[in-house]
């Protein structure tokens, strides 16, 4: 691969300014340091705080207790080494993942290549647009349909994605005041329901799930699958491209890099609290609760929402029916707080998504486009579908759209570790900051364990349709995707220098060989 210094600088980012990072005489540690490096970290956290995320939460609660929290805290940690490679990349090249991926692939696996993130997007994106519109719906009683909600979420975000002309740490400040409305929003359930300590301690650091089924286990590998997002790999090695560093000086760099790790590190144990908040609440309050008793209990607050559980059966909760459930035990003030997280989440996420398409389809297609026109293009792309779903389906019938869409992102997954891994490893586009032998070994495993769990929740999801038809249509699409898959680890192991499957090179070793007796001749 030809190395970024040799190749035209980055494409500028919609980032007008860079923040200057102060001088400081400490040596080891600085908190003046840590503040100006404080900002990319926490919009990357909010990908693991997005509805889809609350939603697989509450449904861990409700379906496993407190048993699956372990599952949570190992998926956020591997969450944080991979966030640790985008951000590197960003800071030693100056340049974000599609940038490097649109130097380094040839155009048809490219194209594909950003399609597949471009699906990621749009499919993280109907989510968190449908999230605040089920938010708004909660607020206004249902006077607010799903497809007006759908509407407001688009207008306002438009409005939200340009306040960075008013400065990037104002932009920056927003976001972290739309995470602390989440915090306490979720922390003001937890601290209502008081969940036992005891067991939320054992679930989260004992790895194990007595008494688990496979509704528990498609549950842990739908935790995962929701917790690493493809698309936030792009987004994060772009937002650390937002500070003022010298590329050229190791020390700046290997300093930066530092800073970075320290923050995402902590804005992530922040998403992890929130995560543990959800959780705990459903495990300790609606764990092993059936919809009989949700039905009696909603009738005795004089809930207009008993209509929407089933006469029997467990219960099954998702965003909206949480919502509901909340109010019915807790008071409306508890729905109306629940709402509002959601609101924020759903509102923060759909704008850190909307930077993620700009970014992938800034560096994939190398567009030079004006702002407003990206910006434009991008919602549309990710827009529409989610429209359409909002007109023609009801707000309470919305998990198995959700289920397909974990789904989806699920099998991007590799379109984003698989690339990240190779060229962070590549010496000739990290120079002396490319992975060791230890992250080489670790990163492939953690790649290989991650993908490998989302293909079983894959499996899991095209199974459990009962469609001879679409059973064949994902045999087929499987071998194709197989084979891309295929493609990039073949591309990662050359480009790391294994020679036993570069058959290029020993092609044209052979045709230099036959050459030789003919000049000799």
């Amino acid at each position: 691969p030809n190395s970024p210094s040799e190749q035209d600088e980055g494409f500028s980012t919609y980032f007008e300014e860079k923040v200057r990072i102060p001088e400081d005489g400490s040596q080891f540690f600085s908190f003046r340091k840590l503040w100006a490096f404080t900002g990319p970290g926490f919009l990357m956290s909010i990908a693991y705080l997005d509805p889809g995320n609350i939603e697989s939460d509450l449904q861990s609660g409700a379906k496993a207790g407190f048993k699956l929290l372990w599952v949570l805290l190992v998926a956020t940690i591997i969450g944080l080494l991979l966030q640790r490679l985008a951000a590197r990349l960003g800071v030693v090249t100056g340049m974000h993942l599609a940038e490097v991926c649109n130097r380094q692939y040839p155009v048809v696996p490219r194209i594909i290549l950003w399609l597949m993130v471009e699906l990621a997007i749009i499919g993280s994106d109907m989510q968190e647009v449908i999230g605040c519109a089920i938010a708004l719906n909660l607020l206004s009683v249902g006077r607010i349909p799903l497809y007006a909600g759908v509407l407001i979420t688009i207008t306002d975000t438009f409005v939200f994605l340009f306040l960075d002309k008013y400065g990037l740490r104002k932009l920056e400040a927003f976001f972290g005041f739309l995470i602390t409305v989440m915090a306490l929003s979720f922390g003001y359930e937890y601290v209502l329901v008081k969940p036992n300590q005891g067991e939320l301690l054992k679930g989260m650091f004992v790895p194990y799930c007595s008494g688990c089924g496979p509704v528990q286990l498609e549950q842990a590998v739908g935790i995962v699958g929701a917790v690493i997002m493809p698309h936030n790999i792009y987004l994060h090695s772009a937002l650390v491209k937002s500070r003022d560093v010298d590329r050229k000086n190791k020390k700046e760099v290997k300093e930066a890099n530092k800073y970075f790790f320290i923050e995402s590190s902590i804005a992530l144990f922040v998403s992890f609290l929130i995560n543990v908040f959800v959780v705990a609440v459903f495990a300790q309050a609606f764990y092993s609760k059936t919809n009989s008793d949700v039905i009696q209990k909603c009738n005795e607050t004089g809930s207009p929402h008993t209509d929407i559980f089933p006469p029997n059966g467990t219960l099954e909760v998702d965003i909206y029916k949480g919502g509901v459930v909340l109010g019915c035990y807790f008071g409306q003030a508890a729905l109306y707080i629940w709402a509002i997280g959601i609101l924020a989440a759903g509102q923060s996420s759909t704008m850190t998504g909307t930077y993620s398409g700009q970014f992938v389809m800034e560096g994939f297609l190398n567009l030079r486009w004006s702002r407003f026109a990206r910006v434009l293009l991008t919602r549309s792309i990710a827009i529409t579908p989610t429209l359409l779903v909002a007109i023609f389906q009801d707000v309470q019938h919305l998990t198995g759209m959700n289920d397909f869409l974990n789904v989806l992102q699920s099998m991007q997954l590799p379109f984003a570790l698989i690339p990240i891994l190779t060229f962070t490893s590549v010496t000739t586009i990290m120079n002396d900051f490319a992975n060791g032998l230890a992250w080489k070994i670790a990163g492939g495993f953690l790649t290989l364990i991650v993908c490998a769990i989302n293909m079983y929740f894959v499996v899991v999801y095209v199974t459990s349709l009962n469609s001879l038809t679409l059973y064949i249509l994902a045999a087929f699409l499987s071998v194709a995707y197989l084979c891309f898959v295929g493609y990039l680890v073949w591309h990662c192991l050359v480009s790391l220098g294994v020679e036993c499957v570069d058959f290029r090179s020993r092609v044209r070793h052979s045709a230099l060989v036959e050459e030789e007796p003919e000049e000799g001749s």
